[in-house]
C-alpha cells in the first residue's frame, strides 16, 4: 500500500509537469487548430531563463521562496516575450497558407530553438540552482518532496487560473469567439491578432513554469531537454483532448502516472514509449480524447 502511495504521489508530481506544457499546446490549438510544436523548445528557454536569473540573485547560497517566485515570474515574463515573437515572425506570415506549411513552419522553429541552444548556451548541461532548500516529508510512511508538493499545488493554481482567464474574462471570451471562428471573430470587432499573441504569450508563460518547476526536482537542464518532454506533453494533450483545458491537465496526470508505474516494473526501459504506444492507441480507438468531443470539419 505504501509502495502504491509512493508511486502515486510520484506519478502526479510528474503529470503536473507533463500538465503544464500540455495545457500551451492546447490554448494555441484551440484558437489557431495549429500544433506548436516548438512548445517542448520554449519550456527548455524557461528552465535556461529560470537558471539565469536565479544565479544573478545568488539563490544557490541564498534559497528563498520570495527568490523563487522572482525568478519563476521573470522567467514567465522571458518566455511570454519569445512566444509574442515566434506568434509574429514565424507563424502569423503563414496563418493563410495550408495546414501542412504551418506544421512545417513549426518543426522549423523547434530545430532552430534547440540547436540555437546549444550555440547560445553550450551543449554541456548546467546544473539549476537550488532556490528552496530540500525536505523530505513522511506522511503514514509515504516520503514527498517539498519539490514534488509545489509542482503540484502549482500545476492545480494554473489550472483554475486558466479557466478563470478562459471562461470570465474578456479575453478569455474573444479567445473563444477567436476558436470558434477566426475570420466571423475579426468581423465582430475583435482584434484577432492581439488575441492570438496573447494566447501564445500565456501559452509559452506556461511552459516556463513548468522548466523552472522541473529544474527544482530535476536540476540537470540542456538545451534538447524540451524533446521528448514536449512530445509527451503534446500526447497528454492529444489524450485528454487536445483543445481541451481540463483534458490537457487530465492526460498529462495519467502519463505521468503510467510512466511512474512501469519504471517501477521490470519494464521500465520502455518507459519513454508508454506516451507513444498511448498516442497510437488513443488516435485509433478515441481521436478526439477523453474529454474531447468529435466535430465535423468541411474540407
Amino acid at each position: 500500500m505504501e509502495t502504491f502511495l509512493q508511486q502515486l504521489i510520484n506519478g502526479l508530481s510528474l503529470g503536473a509537469i507533463y500538465a503544464l506544457i500540455a495545457l500551451g499546446y492546447t490554448m494555441v490549438y484551440g484558437v489557431l487548430r495549429l500544433i506548436n510544436f516548438a512548445h517542448g523548445d520554449v519550456y527548455m528557454l524557461g528552465a535556461f531563463a529560470g537558471y539565469y536569473l536565479a544565479n544573478a540573485l545568488a539563490l544557490d547560497t541564498n534559497p528563498s521562496l520570495l527568490g523563487a517566485i522572482a525568478v519563476t515570474l521573470g522567467a514567465m515574463g522571458i518566455c511570454a516575450l519569445v512566444g509574442i515573437v515566434i506568434e509574429r515572425f514565424a507563424y502569423r506570415p503563414v496563418r493563410q497558407h495550408s495546414r501542412l506549411t504551418s506544421l512545417i513552419t513549426a518543426i522549423g522553429v523547434s530545430l532552430l530553438l534547440e540547436y540555437g541552444g546549444q550555440v547560445v548556451f553550450g551543449a554541456t548541461p548546467r546544473f539549476f540552482p537550488q532556490m528552496i532548500r530540500a525536505e523530505v516529508y513522511s506522511v503514514g510512511g509515504v516520503q514527498i518532496t517539498n519539490q514534488s508538493l509545489l509542482i503540484i499545488v502549482v500545476a492545480i493554481l494554473v489550472m483554475v487560473g486558466l479557466e478563470f482567464i478562459v471562461h470570465r474574462t474578456k479575453i478569455g471570451t474573444a479567445m473563444r469567439a477567436t476558436s470558434f471562428n477566426l475570420p466571423v471573430a475579426s468581423l465582430m470587432g475583435i482584434n484577432t491578432d492581439f488575441v492570438i499573441a496573447f494566447t501564445f504569450a500565456l501559452g509559452s508563460a506556461l511552459a516556463a513554469v513548468g522548466g523552472v518547476m522541473v529544474a527544482l526536482a530535476i536540476p540537470r537542464i540542456d538545451p534538447l531537454m524540451g524533446l521528448m518532454t514536449g512530445l509527451k506533453a503534446f500526447v497528454a494533450a492529444v489524450l485528454g483532448g487536445i483543445g481541451n483545458i481540463p483534458g490537457a491537465m487530465l492526460g498529462g496526470v495519467l502519463i505521468g502516472l503510467m510512466e511512474t508505474w512501469l519504471s517501477a516494473t521490470a519494464y521500465s526501459t520502455y518507459r519513454d514509449a508508454v506516451a507513444f504506444a498511448v498516442l497510437i492507441l488513443i488516435l485509433l480507438f478515441r481521436p478526439a480524447g477523453l474529454l474531447g468531443s468529435a466535430a465535423v470539419e468541411k474540407v
